[in-house]
């Protein structure tokens, strides 16, 4: 006897209608999810697993959190380089995994704006670089922005940066003055890890 693993309830049957309205993700339908990883990975930290669960999470959210069940039943409809169905744990570690990684990305990035290892500049460079990946991102899995919407999002990134990067300024020229800096190397060397 064959048995589905992951039976439709009534109520779950009722919401084929909105599983076969799904649009995401449909530009890299054909696309092997080791692909999307590949692609993912030369880009961000995430992997593809994150990627689609994230997103999920976000289109499947009620006002208790999440639809876990709902989305690891059917990923494999849902997503077109994701091949089985994933269990309410695995969907919440992946957006889990996928929280944490953007957290230490995020601290990563500060804390070299902060130290004053980029010029204001370069973290314009990185911003730049780093909202049309978002935006190439946004755009392969379907979603898309108020062009107002997002203006509104980088002008506010921007106004941070340049705080921070002033804040950043004024740490270094203070400990300058103190006399607390190495006086040691002239030239950083490319050797380091």
């Amino acid at each position: 006897m064959d048995s589905d693993p992951y039976p439709l309830t009534p109520d779950e049957d009722d919401r084929t209608e909105e599983i076969n309205k799904y649009q995401k993700f449909k530009k890299v339908d054909g696309a092997t999810y080791r692909k999307v990883n590949v692609f993912l990975r030369k880009r961000t930290y995430i992997t593809a697993r994150e990627w689609a669960i994230a997103r999920l999470c976000s289109d499947f959210k009620t006002p208790y959190g999440a639809e876990m069940t709902f989305i690891g039943q059917h990923l494999p409809e849902l997503v077109p380089f994701m091949e089985e169905p994933y269990s309410p744990q695995a969907v919440n570690q992946a957006r889990n995994a996928f929280k944490r990684k953007v957290r230490k990305s995020g601290a990563t990035f500060f804390y070299g704006a902060m130290c004053g290892f980029f010029t204001l500049d370069e973290l314009d460079d990185i911003l730049f670089e780093s909202s049309e990946i978002a935006r190439f991102l946004l755009e392969i899995e379907g979603t898309s922005l108020a062009i107002d919407d997002e203006l509104d999002i980088e002008d506010k990134i921007t106004e941070i940066m340049r705080k921070l990067g002033e804040s950043a300024n004024v740490l270094l020229n203070t400990r300058k003055g103190s006399g607390t800096e190495d006086d040691g190397d002239e030239e950083d060397s490319d050797d380091d890890e």
